[in-house]
């Protein structure tokens, strides 16, 4: 049971360093968010088999099994997979941004926000959530970047003395 608390505690440990280090480096939070959980959940599931082979269990076919569940499911999944990762490089690459106008395939429109699984683009009165993975398998366009704050114009000066 121990060897399971130290995983699991290990797993939170994780979880919140990558937390930190991707604020501190202004990563997105969707993107942080998905990997301090995933590297949590990994933590878990090894621990949970540490546990067990701790515990006289033999952990090879439940290794095996858990294998060919992973194949299954990623077999069944590969749609919500492929966009996943492809929201992860859209993330870790942006080649756009919210506030850009882009065109991808029959889509065109303002970003307004990325996730791991669709991008919402808005144009006029719609919005349309494109798949990531189309984002991939189809060029885009950056029709206009996104327009950056307008400073003000013009240096403040400094006030004269009065002349006497």
């Amino acid at each position: 049971m121990t060897v399971f608390v130290g995983f699991y505690f290990g797993g939170w440990l994780i979880q919140r360093g990558i937390d930190r280090i991707g604020r501190g480096r202004g990563l997105d939070e969707e993107l942080v968010r998905f990997l301090g959980k995933a590297a949590r959940v990994t933590m878990v599931v090894v621990g949970s088999v540490c546990a067990l082979g701790t515990f006289g269990v033999d952990v090879t076919a439940l290794v095996a099994g858990l294998g060919l569940t992973g194949f299954a499911l990623g077999f069944a999944l590969k749609d919500i997979i492929s966009n996943l990762l492809a929201g992860i490089l859209v993330l870790i690459y942006r080649p756009f941004g919210r506030g850009d106008r882009i065109k991808v395939a029959a889509f065109e429109g303002v970003v307004q926000s990325i996730d791991l699984r669709y991008t919402i683009l808005s144009d006029d009165d719609r919005r349309y959530f494109v798949p990531n993975s189309m984002l991939f398998t189809n060029p885009i366009t950056v029709v206009e970047p996104r327009q950056p704050a307008e400073a003000e114009a013009g240096a403040p000066t400094p006030a004269q003395p009065p002349k006497d």
